[in-house]
This record gives C-alpha cells, sequence and structure tokens, in this order.
C-alpha cells in the first residue's frame, strides 16, 4: 500500500517535468542582445619588439576583453544562424629613466655596465623631469557568422555546439613617427636604446666637449634621435575561426542569459602586416592570435 502511494505521489511530479521538455515540432527561437567575449590569448603579436620599445606588453589587459553584440536565429530544425560583431582595446605605457651616453672607447654604439662590457661609454644619468613617456595600444577586432546545432534539455534550457568565422583585425600601435617600413624598424625606439628598462639616450659632441653636452640637456626636452625609425600603426586582417559550446536559459518570455566557452584560431600570414594601412611589411613574421574564449550574452527574444 505505501509503494502505491509513493507512485501516486511521484507521478505528478515526472508529468510535469515531461511538460517542460521541448517539443520537436514545436521547436524555434532568436534573438539579440550585447555579447562581451573575454579571450586569454596565447601571446602578443610583436611582444618581444614591444619589449625592446620599453613597454611590457604582459600588462595589455588578460583576459582581453572584446565588447560586441550577437544575434541568432532558427533557419531549420535545429539549425542555427547569427553573427558577431566586436571591437577591444588595451593601452600600456610607460615613462623610461634616461641615461646619456658619450661614445668615448671607439665601439660603435653606446656600451654600459647592463652591457656587460669591460669598457664602457661615458655615462650620466638624466636628472630633469622632461623623461619620454611611450604608450603602446592594442585592438582586436571580429566581424563574423555563427552556425549551431541546438539540443533541448528543457523548455528553458538547452545547449549548443557550433563555430563562429568571419574576418579579424588587429592593430598595434606606438605614438612615433614613420618611414621606411621593415619590421624591425617599426619597433625602434626615437629616443635611443632601451637596456634594463632605462633609456640610453646617445649624446652627439661634435663641436663640444662631452660635459657641456650633457649639461646642456640637463632639465631640458629630450629630442628624438631618429624621426623616421618609428611606428605609429601596424596592422593586419586574418580569417577567424572559433569552435564553441554554448548554454541559453530562458529567463523570461522575451529575456534570455547566453554562456559560450570557445577557442579562437586567427594566424596573419608572414609578410601581411601593413604599415599605417598602406606599406606592406615584407619581412613580418607570421603571428598568431589565439586562446581560450568566453563570451556572455544577455539577449532580448524567444
Amino acid at each position: 500500500m505505501n509503494r502505491y502511494k509513493l507512485i501516486i505521489l511521484i507521478l505528478p511530479i515526472v508529468i510535469s517535468a515531461q511538460s517542460d521538455l521541448y517539443p520537436v515540432e514545436d521547436y524555434y527561437g532568436g534573438g539579440i542582445g550585447y555579447s562581451p567575449m573575454y579571450m586569454i590569448l596565447d601571446s602578443i603579436p610583436g611582444a618581444s619588439k614591444l619589449r625592446q620599445v620599453g613597454v611590457n606588453p604582459d600588462n595589455f589587459n588578460s583576459p582581453f576583453v572584446i565588447h560586441g553584440g550577437e544575434g541568432f536565429t532558427q533557419i531549420s530544425g535545429r539549425w542555427r544562424l547569427g553573427g558577431y560583431a566586436g571591437i577591444g582595446t588595451s593601452r600600456i605605457s610607460n615613462a623610461l629613466s634616461v641615461l646619456f651616453g658619450v661614445e668615448t672607447n671607439g665601439i660603435e654604439g653606446i656600451q654600459t655596465t647592463a652591457n656587460d662590457t669591460s669598457q664602457p661609454d661615458l655615462t650620466e644619468k638624466y636628472t630633469g623631469i622632461f623623461v619620454p613617456t611611450l604608450e603602446a595600444k592594442f585592438t582586436f577586432m571580429i566581424s563574423a557568422i555563427t552556425l549551431e546545432y541546438v539540443v533541448p534539455i528543457f523548455r528553458d534550457l538547452e545547449i549548443a555546439s557550433g563555430a563562429m568565422f568571419g574576418i579579424g583585425r588587429t592593430i598595434i600601435s606606438i605614438d612615433q613617427n614613420t618611414g621606411t617600413p621593415r619590421w624591425d624598424e617599426s619597433f625602434s625606439n626615437n629616443f635611443g636604446q632601451v637596456i634594463n628598462d632605462t633609456l640610453v639616450y646617445e649624446i652627439d659632441t661634435t663641436g663640444t666637449t662631452s660635459n657641456l653636452a650633457i649639461d646642456a640637456l640637463q632639465g631640458a626636452y629630450l629630442p628624438p634621435l631618429a624621426s623616421s625609425a618609428g611606428m605609429t600603426n601596424l596592422s593586419g586582417t586574418f580569417f577567424n575561426f572559433q569552435p564553441y559550446i554554448a548554454v541559453k536559459w530562458q529567463i523570461t518570455d522575451r529575456v534570455g542569459l547566453r554562456l559560450s566557452i570557445g577557442y579562437n584560431k586567427g594566424v596573419i600570414r608572414a609578410g601581411q602586416w601593413k604599415l599605417n594601412d598602406r606599406f606592406q611589411i615584407s619581412d613580418s613574421p607570421e603571428s598568431a592570435l589565439s586562446g581560450l574564449s568566453f563570451r556572455t550574452m544577455i539577449y532580448f527574444g524567444l
């Protein structure tokens, strides 16, 4: 008797749960909303060159945030088509200490104790307040379509497996003048050479003495030593592919939450970087823009 009572009590719960399952013939849906993407990039293109300039690429935001919008609609059965577009930017800066250098040992370039040399040139620390400040900006843009297959769990809950594929574009910029578009020179520091986070500023002593030349610059603005070796804007366009798994929860009749996790894969081929969107840098290396990605979306729709 107790067994029958238990069955009678459980039966309405089972029937209620069954009614929450999606009827296949009634399956449909679509929505649009704000969808930020959080990406943990495996590496930043040109990271070693940025360090030579005097900024640390490890200080770029991680995860890198792309602010975007996303939309989707049911096209046939459980197949869903959508689109995504977004852009994200991260900035880093550094104010370098300055070391004046005068070539006195006959060896090309300024030799300091930081260079592990036994014959250092004449050097003196700059004591003024007008130190060069460097700022680098990393920008990532995506414009893509999405295609996914949906597996309904309950009426208000589903999972989907799909992929995002389209065009990606990345830009690395530093506020310096430009010249002949070669990869290594594009990352040159206009004020000198950076050694252990110190800028070595070489002084021309033609027509004067070393001490007088150094004294003349102490406390003054430091003019750039090169006006054609710096970089203003490096950009690369590539095919972007991102497989993912998503979970969608319909909170109300017209509002829902969608969470996605995937892996982004994009490659800028060697020689495909451009300087100031005009000059192709033929010796630029291949650069990958890959990493784990997360998307969150508050959408309005069914």
